[in-house]
């Protein structure tokens, strides 16, 4: 399937979806309150059969005041690969789990909430994966200030 073809029938999932530009890889960009239904869908739906969460992530747009959680998607037996987005608002970064759908994602979104701060509603056992229960703060942040920084990253 040609890529422009293939990100009309994925973008037809949801009248919500949008093609995300300048990309390297097929994107789109789904609202967060239809992020799970869509991801749902793409890894059912036999023409899209995204099977494979290969990695989570979350961007830090602190101009914006949001975050964009990135999942990017594999088809093993199409060999496809497809990057979902959503934004969320810094002061509520609140996120449905996809763990039901791929059991790595339970890890992902742990990391992605210890470092970020993404919160994740009915994951299991959302808790720090990295660094100590009593850490203050989440370090991938760009407002993120520890005193033992020696400069804050630019």
């Amino acid at each position: 399937m040609a890529q422009q073809q293939g990100i009309e029938e994925v973008l037809s999932l949801d009248s919500e979806a949008t093609e995300r530009e300048n990309a390297n890889i097929p994107a789109v960009v789904v609202p967060v309150d239809r992020l799970y239904a869509f991801l749902k869908a793409l890894r059912d739906d036999k023409r899209f059969a995204y099977d494979m969460l290969m990695t989570h992530t979350a961007v830090d747009w602190i101009e914006d005041a949001e975050f964009e959680v990135v999942y990017l998607l594999y088809s093993t037996t199409r060999g496809t690969q497809l990057q979902v987005s959503t934004r969320v608002p810094r002061d509520n970064p609140v996120v449905p789990t996809v763990q039901s759908l791929w059991l790595i994602a339970e890890w992902q979104e742990r990391e992605a909430f210890d470092l970020m701060g993404i919160l994740y509603d009915n994951h299991p056992d959302l808790r720090r994966v990295f660094l100590e229960d009593n850490w203050e703060g989440h370090p991938l942040r760009k407002d993120y200030v520890d005193a033992d920084m020696l400069e804050r990253p630019k």
